[in-house]
């Protein structure tokens, strides 16, 4: 569907109600930075802005601004030529309702602990909501080592915030 102007900026405005949050939580969890995540959020809205006619199926506008946020990202990542290691994250809610007593700054640490191959198809799958197969797809890897590395994120992830729980009792007996 072709939007016109009025209609572009008034779609705009839904998409940054309905998407911000998201964003830039997902911002923060690559960039580890606030800053950094609000300048990410926002060149998101700026593309989007611009581009808004490729979006075809208003649906698909997570998954659209999610990639638009990753690329940005990877983008800022490579012309720095950096060892800048990208950072995964759970679904917040499901993993705040898991771990409660877990602070967002702990998460981010935890997750920057954690190299680019293990964290970009973790924050594919939980904020993209990207399927195993969409994550093979996009990254070039087989399916079998997208779970694989899905499987050993999540694996770190349960260790390293389950690791404290266990010294204190170690400490205490």
């Amino acid at each position: 569907m072709s939007l016109s102007n009025h209609n572009n900026s008034d779609e705009l405005t839904r998409l940054v109600d309905e998407h911000y949050q998201l964003l830039f939580r997902y911002a923060y969890r690559l960039s580890g930075d606030r800053a950094d995540a609000e300048d990410l959020t926002q060149q998101t809205y700026l593309i989007a802005q611009k581009k808004l006619s490729q979006l075809r199926d208003p649906r698909l506008a997570r998954s659209w601004l999610c990639t638009i946020l990753r690329n940005l990202f990877l983008k800022k990542v490579s012309q720095k030529n950096s060892s800048v290691s990208l950072s995964l994250t759970f679904d917040l809610a499901a993993e705040e309702t898991a771990t409660q007593e877990l602070t967002s700054q702990e998460l981010q640490k935890a997750l920057d602990e954690l190299s680019e191959e293990f964290r970009v198809p973790l924050l594919m799958y939980y904020f993209e909501e990207r399927s195993y197969k969409e994550i093979s797809s996009e990254l070039s890897v087989p399916i079998g080592t997208v779970m694989s590395r899905l499987s050993r994120a999540k694996s770190f992830l349960q260790e390293r915030f389950s690791e404290p729980v266990q010294d204190a009792a170690a400490i205490h007996t």
